[in-house]
């Protein structure tokens, strides 16, 4: 306890940083899914795939039926997903950073099952499998 009181500054620093260390990891993230889980539900026929690139990365390959929607559209063209709200959402970006902001705010618009796929397209790819152009 002595030793506490004497580094109380050394003590502070070294528990604040371990938050900042943390903090990323508590973050709640929304629900993911792996490729071979989004690859089951559109074989099932029930999900709306909503890609949230830019236009020019959508333009380079996508996953075949994805909607181009990006995320600093999302807000303004949320209407064009209405439709949808009773379906499976899948959403996704190059690396599944976009994906989880755009998951959370379709949660929060009122879609019930909203899901971003782990690791985006780059894990779609590393999968091997097919993109359309």
């Amino acid at each position: 306890m002595k030793f506490i009181i004497d580094h109380i500054f050394t003590v502070a620093l070294v528990l604040i940083s371990g938050g900042a260390l943390l903090w990323p990891a508590l973050q709640p993230r929304g629900k993911r899914a792996s490729p071979l889980h989004v690859t089951q539900v559109i074989n099932r026929g029930k999900a709306t795939i909503v890609d949230v690139r830019t236009t020019e990365e959508f333009a380079k390959g996508h996953l075949r039926d994805a909607k181009n929607i990006p995320l600093a559209d999302l807000a303004t063209r949320i209407g064009e997903l209405d439709k949808s709200k009773s379906r499976s959402v899948v959403i996704v970006c190059q690396t599944g950073a976009r994906a989880d902001k755009a998951a959370r705010q379709l949660a929060a618009a009122g879609f019930d099952d909203v899901v971003s796929l782990d690791g985006g397209l780059s894990a779609w790819q590393a999968a091997g499998l097919p993109v359309t152009k």
